[in-house]
């Protein structure tokens, strides 16, 4: 069950930070190499498993991708850029405005991850990049559940979080300038995802950056629906 009062307050902070938000974190993959050397193996792993002319019409979700919390859209406008046909989702209205504003020729809708208004295996990718964090712990093995339904078999998910600093807790609360967020223990998050018909293909690690805001291990997980 999703925790309304959750999301709701998760949103209304988003609304709030959206100018703000979209100022400092705009050209973010500029210094990020890392960040997008796991973009561009997304992309790669997407495209090479979408099937030759496909458009995402009944033969299959070609290269049809979803960037779930995309924010102002600059993530998924550079995967736009990478041959995808990337959309975007967002719990905030302020945040969607901004992203159409700023990409008038990308779709960006406003919706909940945990309950995406798209049919069973429409998509061949999904990117939750930072967005994952703030959805109650108790509530992530539902939204997983909503992952695999809406990919595709052999589509892929490119998840990004912040890591516990030990398996013990395997979750952690930590001060999100924005909202409640969760740290989460990486081979944990993994095992929830293979109990939802997910399984791991790689994962990076980033150890924290002396001109980080947060002092935390940095996780991008690629996986791939069985």
């Amino acid at each position: 069950m999703v925790d309304d009062a959750a999301l709701r307050a998760t949103r209304e902070a988003y609304d709030t930070a959206a100018p703000l938000y979209a100022e400092l974190f705009s050209d973010s993959l500029r210094d990020s190499p890392l960040d997008r050397a796991m973009l561009g193996a997304f992309a790669e792993a997407v495209l090479g498993t979408a099937a030759p002319g496909d458009s995402g019409g009944p033969g299959g979700p070609g290269g049809r991708v979803a960037d779930l919390g995309c924010g102002p859209g600059y993530v998924t406008a550079h995967l736009a850029a990478s041959g995808l046909d990337a959309f975007g989702v967002d719990a905030s209205p302020a945040m969607i405005g901004l992203a159409r504003e700023a990409f008038p020729g990308l779709r960006f809708e406003v919706g909940a991850m945990e309950a995406l208004d798209l049919p069973d295996g429409a998509l061949a990718g999904i990117l939750s990049r930072w967005s994952l964090i703030h959805t109650p712990p108790a509530e992530v093995p539902a939204v997983l559940a909503e992952f695999h339904r809406v990919l595709a078999p052999g589509g892929h998910l490119l998840l990004g979080f912040w890591a516990t600093d030990g398996a013990s807790p395997a979750t952690e609360v930590f001060d999100h300038a924005v909202a409640p967020a969760h740290r989460w223990w990486p081979d944990r998050l993994a095992e929830l995802l293979r109990e939802t018909g997910i399984t791991e293909v790689a994962r990076l690690i980033r150890a924290p950056q002396p001109t980080d805001r947060r002092r935390f291990p940095e996780v991008h997980l690629l996986a791939r629906r069985a």
